[in-house]
């Protein structure tokens, strides 16, 4: 089977995406296929997996398969790329459109360059969710989780959880090179008080404006970027009193920067470049 591909990347996080506009896949081979091209070594190389198709209550979809074969609720960074693929190759025709996930229906805003690429595109990411079970983390119901302690592997953490149609936890550090993200996230990616995984941040609060963020994906590991992390983290950074609701917050990711900003209505908008890598013919 010959399958068409573009491979994009929001800040280093890349997926491979495919236009089901064009292209059939039996659904009963997408989590094995999101495995096999996103394999370094005898695939592709990426993140994850992409699908951009047609929606119904929406101008296009996604839906998003983890390199680990896994499917995702959201993502931050390939709503922005899927927005700017679905804009520069004809499926939508309007500068300001909606993108629908698994998690909810977002809105998004391309800004073109003279040559009508797309360079930069805002998403409407939504309003967080707070409530513990809704996340989900176990523990009381009706609660926030927000500085809590929890008690993992040899240490305590204080963490917030946020989802943003995914689960985040989040933990304030003094130093980000520090942190200890390769030894705990994979550990607390499967921590049994996450029923469904969850998404493991660190950041670093450089000033009321500006975040460093490190991240721990559930499904992919170490990626240089994750749009609803750089989301849950403004949103937990705001909780503990470390920047102001309202203000636009530069978090810096180790691909590069994202702007967040939690509004007064309780919208988060994320605004930041996507970028296409290559295309081409994958053999299944």
């Amino acid at each position: 089977m010959k399958i068409p591909f573009t491979k994009m990347h929001g800040l280093g996080n890349n997926y491979i995406y495919i236009d089901l506009f064009h292209t059939e896949l039996p659904e009963d081979k997408l989590s094995e296929l999101a495995v096999k091209m996103s394999n370094q070594n005898t695939g592709i190389g990426s993140d994850g997996m992409i699908l951009i198709h047609p929606a119904e209550t929406a101008d296009v979809g996604m839906r998003i398969f983890n390199k680990d074969g896994s499917e995702g609720m959201n993502c931050g960074n390939g709503l922005r790329c899927t927005a700017k693929y679905a804009y520069e190759t004809g499926i939508v025709r309007k500068s300001e459109f909606t993108i629908q996930t698994k998690a909810n229906i977002v809105q998004a805003i391309v800004k073109k360059n003279r040559e009508q690429e797309v360079e930069e595109v805002t998403i409407d990411m939504g309003e967080p969710i707070l409530q513990r079970e809704q996340i989900p983390m176990l523990g009381e119901a009706g609660t926030t989780v927000i500085d809590e302690p929890f008690p993992v592997a040899d240490t305590t953490l204080q963490v917030t959880a946020v989802s943003m149609g995914n689960p985040h936890v989040i933990t304030v550090v003094d130093a980000i090179d520090e942190a200890p993200l390769t030894t705990l996230g994979p550990i607390i990616e499967k921590d049994e008080r996450f029923p469904e995984g969850v998404n493991t941040e660190f950041i670093e609060i450089v000033s009321d404006e500006e975040i460093h963020f490190r991240v721990w994906e559930r499904g992919s590991g170490v990626t240089e970027a994750c749009g609803t992390g750089a989301c849950a983290a403004v949103v937990a950074a705001t909780l503990n009193d470390k920047v102001t609701k309202g203000k636009k917050i530069v978090v810096h990711l180790a691909g590069g920067d994202l702007l967040i900003e939690w509004k007064e209505d309780g919208h988060i908008w994320m605004t930041g470049g996507a970028e296409t890598i290559a295309s081409g013919i994958f053999n299944a």
